[in-house]
């Protein structure tokens, strides 16, 4: 099948940052938000992060103008009745993501590909809310959106081949490289990523070194481009502990307990940079 309209739910830092990448490739794109702040800043975070580019001479300011007015705002799930495809982006939520897909089942045209953010939740299970599992994918974009250029497309159990191959075309479009995972908790990125943050707060919290050392070591020892800490806390740490839990929950395995200490930390509301505080203090 063929997609040219687009619609991304969740105006927020992915969701704005999936919006942006797709109009910057050509689609006809609607930003929906049902939070009209959040929608605002999302779009003007779009036009700051575009005139950051003409700035830098990546752009020109007729291709801006040319992004902007292929984007469009919108407040309401019923605009998405003729879009090709609709990429949710919300919380990292189970509940809220079957709500969403449920609604939008109704909405969109039957042919629509029905595409979810989640970076741990399970495809299948998002799917199976839905009429049409078959057009249930996963497309797990990595944060910032317009710099990574990698996507996690995920099959569910009940994905059919013309939808993975419509999303792996999409995702060739928008100039990213696309990788084929199959249904599992957490994926590949965060199945990897997030034992190993874990484990670096597991360190701290054992009083084996403090957070500074734990990422200096990971930096200049293993030639990271960030420490793990410092990347936990840019991430969430309501995100990390979420992440964590879906793999304990998914596998039974105590390899994959989340740290008490960012079970504390979480519950102190020290989520990292986006709260000013987590395992450092940030203005």
């Amino acid at each position: 099948m063929s997609i040219k309209k687009v619609m991304v739910i969740g105006a927020g830092q992915m969701g704005s940052g999936i919006a942006q990448v797709c109009a910057q490739s050509g689609y006809d794109v609607m930003l929906n938000d049902m939070n009209e702040k959040a929608l605002n800043i999302g779009m003007k975070n779009i036009e700051k992060h575009l005139t950051r580019s003409v700035e830098k001479e990546r752009l020109t300011s007729k291709e801006k103008e040319d992004v902007l007015n292929r984007l469009t705002p919108s407040q309401k799930l019923e605009d998405a009745a003729d879009r090709d495809i609709v990429i949710e982006a919300v919380v990292e939520n189970m509940d809220v993501k079957a709500d969403v897909f449920r609604k939008l089942d109704n909405i969109t045209p039957k042919e629509a590909i029905l595409a979810t953010n989640t970076s741990s939740l399970p495809i299948t299970e998002i799917a199976a809310v839905t009429e049409r599992p078959e057009k249930v994918i996963g497309m797990h974009y990595m944060n910032p959106v317009p710099v990574m250029k990698l996507i996690e497309v995920i099959r569910g159990l009940q994905t059919s081949e013309e939808t993975f191959d419509a999303v792996m075309d999409m995702a060739g479009k928008l100039n990213k490289t696309s990788v084929e995972v199959n249904d599992s908790p957490a994926f590949v990125a965060n199945r990897i990523l997030m034992p190993m943050i874990n484990e670096a707060i597991f360190t701290v919290y054992e009083g084996v070194a403090s957070p500074e050392d734990v990422d200096t070591v990971m930096e200049l020892g293993m030639n990271h481009p960030m420490g793990p800490i410092t990347l936990a806390d840019f991430i969430g740490l309501d995100t990390c502990l979420s992440i964590m839990e879906v793999l304990y929950e998914g596998f039974g395995d105590s390899k994959y307990r989340p740290c008490p200490l960012l079970r504390q930390y979480v519950k102190a509301g020290w989520l990292g940079k986006k709260s000013g505080r987590g395992f450092f203090q940030y203005n």
